[in-house]
């Protein structure tokens, strides 16, 4: 069953981070849950196979720049002991049916160089790669404003 998040799915959502490759504490998602439930232009949808258990998720979101408007994935992750079950298709058909209903003609992902696996799955489900890029980053803490 695909449902949206809640801060009950906490436990779990950070579980699958780890996944991901992202180790979170359950403080930093519920922070970061909280903020992503009161806004209206993004939506996490849960897959839920056995209570509490969740078999993966997907955020995706609305992006609103000066030369483009479009919606995004900003995270997809399916566990580890479910995937091959076509829940990584089934949540990124919902997400497109969350960009449609929201007025988004398109909706993109980014994926890091090193996920072959998820290269090959995202071409399989109809998306293509249409661009390579770098990605800079600073570090602001201790920065003085």
């Amino acid at each position: 069953m695909i449902r949206l998040a809640n801060h009950k799915d906490i436990k779990e959502l950070a579980r699958l981070c780890s996944q991901l490759g992202y180790e979170s504490s359950e403080e930093q998602v519920e922070s970061r849950l909280h903020r992503i439930l009161h806004d209206l232009d993004h939506a996490v949808f849960v897959f839920e196979q056995e209570v509490p258990r969740l078999a993966g998720w997907v955020h995706v979101y609305g992006k609103h720049l000066i030369e483009s408007e479009y919606a995004e994935i900003g995270g997809l992750v399916v566990d580890q002991n479910s995937r091959r079950q076509k829940i990584g298709e089934r949540l990124m058909r919902k997400c497109e049916e969350w960009a449609t209903e929201n007025g988004y003609s398109e909706l993109r992902l980014r994926s890091g160089g090193h996920r072959k696996e998820a290269h090959a799955f995202y071409k399989q489900i109809g998306y293509e790669n249409v661009k390579s890029q770098q990605v800079f980053t600073t570090n602001l803490e201790g920065v003085n404003v």
